[in-house]
Order: C-alpha cells, then structure tokens, then sequence
C-alpha cells in the first residue's frame, strides 16, 4: 500500500499559454490558459486536478503533495484549503525553478521521507487500473502504457505520441531504456489534407510500442539519483534520467504494461474534448 503521491505541477506551461485555433474558452479557462496553469484548469466546473486526485483517492491514496512554483501558491493555497474536507490531505511544496522533473522530486524530498511513494503529472488523467498495478509493485515500478492504445483511446494524436518518452523492456517485463523526447524534429501532430483531415499516421507510430506518461511508483535510491543526475540537453534535470542513473547502479524498474488511455491537458486545444470525455464525471479528490 502506497498512501502518498507526488504531483508535479510546477512546469512552465509555455504550451499552454499558445493561442489555441478558434477554441471556445470560458473567462476562468483563458484566465488559467494563460498563466499556465493546467491543473487548475476549469473542466466542467471543476479544476483538472480534482480528476488526477479523485482517482489517486479512488485506489487507496491518503495524501498528496503538489509540486509548484513560487508564483502559483497564492492559487494553490485556496485549492488546498477549499479541499481540507476532502479524501486526501493535501500539501503544497515550492519548487524555486522550474528545472525539471527530477529536481521536482527534490524538492519534495524531505515530505517523501524513506517510503516509496507514486509520481504523477498534475496534467495527466490516468487509468484507474495503472495506479493499482503501480502501487501494487514489491518495487520501483512504471507504466508502461502501449502506443496504439493510446492513440486509440486518449485524446492524443499520433504525431504527439512522438513528444513522449519511449520505454524497452526485458523479456521479465523489467525496463532497460527509456528515452526523454526520442524524436523531437517529429511534428506537433499529423499533416493535414486540405480538406482538413488528418493523414493517416505514419506506419512507426501505429506500432506498439511502449510510451512513458511520467506515472512511477519509486522510492529514496531514485530521489538520490535525482540528486546526483546531470543536466539534459533542454538544461533541465529529467525524471527519465535519473531512473537511468539508478538502473546503472542496480536499481530495477517493473514495467506495468497498460492498454489504458490517458486524458492530456498540455494545450488549449485538449480542453474541449477533455471537457468532453469527463462529461458526467464528478471527481471526489
């Protein structure tokens, strides 16, 4: 059992704060839109992250910590206490700058302590069936999530699947790669036939190949890998990166293989067919 899971939700949002094309956006969504922040994003009435806690809530979680900048607790400050009857205790942890996941996982490290704890991005949705697989692991653990499911059954297109970190396993079902951003010269999403259609994919990203959403099950030898892991190319410190380090020194990752879709909220364009898809769903984070 797993109580504790931590939310990142620090990022710069830059691809948020885009300009979406004619996407009908509420005063409180533009509001959120343009400062960034997606967990606080409106969907249907409700902030998005009611939707990440609900379902850490629904597998068992007892409480969380929400990674953030300096200039967000004002905000998050009034989410946290308009939650304190909630099914979660919740708790707010500064992250000065914004230099990545790992430095994230930092930041929280005396709120972690020394027991394994869950990672989730604060702008993700994921399946219910993966965070109790995660915390159901003897282990560090990931999800693993398959490439075609996804495309299938999230709100994320094929081109953008290329955006997401790629994950190899061993024939034990045990991670040996995972790449941050294998193909970034890959497009934002699909060409587009001038009647407006997408083309169809290209054939390698209709494979099945396996996909990182960020959703880990880890515990302190991989907060101090985060300590020691050196800068990317972005001059970021990476999440992925430091489970590299931590493998190199005897640390082993369970891959949780998943067919389950995520909900993804990293552009004004998803909050409408997340808003959609959540339609009827009444999160009780």
């Amino acid at each position: 059992m797993i109580p504790r899971a931590l939310v990142l939700a620090r990022g710069r949002g830059q691809r948020m704060r885009m300009p979406g094309d004619t996407i009908p956006l509420s005063d409180r969504q533009q509001a959120a839109a343009q400062a960034g922040w997606k967990a606080l994003m409106p969907i249907g009435g409700r902030p998005f992250l009611d939707f990440v806690l609900s379902a850490f809530a629904d597998v068992g979680g007892a409480e969380a910590a929400l990674v953030i900048g300096p200039e967000q607790h004002p905000a998050f400050a009034e989410y946290v206490t308009s939650r304190a009857t909630g099914r979660l205790r919740l708790s707010l942890i500064q992250q000065s700058e914004p230099r990545g996941t790992a430095d994230a996982v930092c930041a929280a490290a005396e709120w972690l302590g020394d027991a394994p704890f869950l990672v989730l991005n604060g702008d993700n949705l994921y399946p219910v069936d993966a965070l109790r697989a995660l915390i159901a692991c003897e282990g560090p653990a990931l999800a693993a999530f398959d490439e075609a499911a996804l495309i299938a059954s999230s709100n994320i297109s094929a081109g953008r699947i290329a955006e997401f970190a790629t994950v190899e396993i061993d024939a034990h079902g045990y991670l040996t790669s995972i790449v941050e951003k294998p193909s970034r010269a890959a497009p934002a999403d699909p060409p587009r036939h001038e009647s407006g259609a997408e083309e169809d994919p290209t054939p390698q990203l209709l494979g099945h190949r396996l996909v990182s959403m960020n959703a880990w099950r880890l515990d302190r030898r991989v907060i101090d890998a985060c300590r020691d892991v050196a800068p990317s190319a972005r001059d970021e410190y990476e999440l992925p990166d430091a489970v590299s380090l931590a493998r190199s020194r005897g640390v082993r990752f369970a891959a949780i293989r998943t067919d389950g879709g995520v909900l993804d909220l990293s552009r004004q364009a998803d909050i409408v067919e997340v808003e959609r898809r959540l339609r009827g769903v009444t999160p009780r984070p």
